[in-house]
């Protein structure tokens, strides 16, 4: 028998067990999601005689249109079954239930970003289509020296979370709330100069989200500003953060990254296929 139902509190430790089985993130990455985002409501879970076999946490976001119209849009993350489990239908199970609650609660879409290059063919036999992308890019750092322009300092989530809708405004895109930039917050610090950054200078500004990369290095794994802003802070994120890697990210359509269901009519009413919309942070 197979049961699908809300997480508990008492049920951490099985889903810390099945997160580090599952993606192997080390125990102060998965301690982050529990200690800044979890609540039981935010994780569902599927039972097999009484003991959790699959689970997915979800975000509660919005699809912003063009238009500016808004979505209500659940992110999948971390959708997991335990290896004892898998190739017997657990995870499908829990997608098709999944959708179930969220047309109960309230959401027209359900977004994922699959945690490998295969997995985007099983969520697209469980009616979700290729949707957001974005352009990830390597700058060839220079030994020209140069006068630093921008100030860099750390910004808080609600700070990142009003200035980044102000710079997507007219690109379709996930917009995040802000605990789920809390959350992110979190993994940006567990290594050292990692963080949500503001950089200003006297001719723009820009938003950066720095991350470790698992070898000592920085990813930007998103830099937002108008891009002849973003061209020249590029020039001086050497001097300001000197782990950064070089690799970045920003909006465009270079790169197939999250996936797309409509679970109702409503929502999909007038929606294009035809532009690609914009994730950014997927605490990918």
């Amino acid at each position: 028998m197979q049961d699908c139902r809300i997480s508990k509190q008492d049920d951490i430790p099985r889903l810390k067990e099945l997160w580090a089985l599952s993606f192997g993130d080390e125990g102060a990455y998965v301690d982050n999601f529990f200690q800044r985002y979890y609540r039981p409501e935010r994780m569902l879970v599927l039972e097999q005689a009484g003991s959790i076999q699959a689970m997915t946490a979800w975000f509660d976001t919005e699809l912003v249109r063009p238009d500016g119209e808004c979505r209500r849009a659940a992110y999948l993350y971390a959708v997991a079954t335990h290896p004892d489990a898998r190739n017997k239908g657990l995870a499908g199970r829990i997608l098709r239930d999944a959708d179930v609650y969220f047309q109960t609660i309230g959401c027209d879409a359900v977004t994922t970003v699959p945690a490998e290059p295969s997995l985007h063919q099983f969520f697209a036999r469980h009616g979700f289509r290729e949707y957001f992308t974005h352009q990830e890019k390597r700058y060839s750092k220079t030994k020209k020296q140069i006068a630093p322009l921008f100030s860099i300092d750390p910004i808080d989530p609600a700070g990142y979370q009003a200035q980044r809708e102000q710079y997507l405004k007219g690109i379709p895109h996930i917009a995040l709330p802000e605990d789920a930039i809390f959350y992110q917050q979190g993994i940006c610090a567990l290594k050292e100069g990692g963080g949500l950054y503001q950089a200003k200078a006297p001719f723009g500004s820009a938003l950066l989200c720095a991350e470790e990369m698992g070898n000592g290095t920085l990813l930007m794994k998103e830099i937002l500003g108008e891009p002849s802003t973003v061209e020249q802070l590029l020039q001086e994120l050497p001097i300001h953060l000197k782990q950064w890697s070089g690799l970045y990210r920003i909006p465009g359509d270079q790169i197939p990254f999250g996936m797309l269901k409509w679970i109702n009519g409503r929502g999909e009413y007038g929606f294009s296929w035809d532009q690609n919309g914009y994730l950014g942070l997927a605490f990918d």
